[in-house]
This record gives C-alpha cells, sequence and structure tokens, in this order.
C-alpha cells in the first residue's frame, strides 16, 4: 500500500450484508437513517497495520462512525408472473432505498 494515507480498515456488517471500509469511504448501503445523521457501525474485524482484531474480546469498544449524506434509490429490478392457460399476467418493478454514507472515523 504505498500510496495510501493510512492502511486501517474495518470490515463491518450492515443490512445483512459485508463492507471493507477505510476512513473517507463513501459507500451506499441499505436504508439506515435522515440525512445528516451520525451513525455508529459495530465492526466484524478491524486492521491496523500488522495487528489484526477480529473477536469479539479483541473488538470490544471498537466503533465505526459514519455521516448520512443523501437517500438515494437503488436500479430497477423488474419482475414478471403469470399462469398459464389462464391469461392471468402481472409485471411489477422495484426500487431499493438506499443511503450514502461517508465513513468518518475507525476507532480500534
Amino acid at each position: 500500500m504505498a500510496g495510501s494515507l493510512s492502511n486501517v480498515y474495518a470490515v463491518i456488517r450492515t443490512g445483512g450484508k459485508q463492507y471493507k471500509v477505510q476512513e473517507g469511504q463513501t459507500l451506499d448501503v441499505e436504508l439506515l437513517a435522515e440525512p445528516g445523521a451520525e451513525v455508529e457501525l459495530t465492526p466484524i474485524m478491524v486492521v491496523d497495520g500488522a495487528l489484526v482484531s477480529a473477536t469479539p474480546t479483541q473488538i470490544g469498544e471498537a466503533k465505526v462512525t459514519a455521516t448520512v449524506l443523501e437517500s438515494v434509490k437503488d436500479r430497477k429490478i423488474y419482475g414478471f408472473t403469470y399462469k398459464n392457460k389462464s391469461n392471468q399476467r402481472r409485471r411489477w418493478g422495484h426500487r431499493q432505498g438506499k443511503s450514502r454514507i461517508q465513513i468518518t472515523a475507525i476507532k480500534a
């Protein structure tokens, strides 16, 4: 990691998914809070240089804080259902709500 400013990163879990994050990173996650809100995320793993913390006792008080920048919508997903020989058809679409967050601090 020759060009990076810091080699501290964390793996967080939110919305049933896991993300590898660093300070200053912006990412879209499942809907969390209103824009402008500060959220605290519990990390699964924290890496600080050569020190890797992954067990519950090692992580203990580790926190990842983020700011919700805006609410956005994901790409549209289309679906189609039908029943054979009965002229029953239904076409539907769905756009999942997302929160765009920026990681402000990783406290190991």
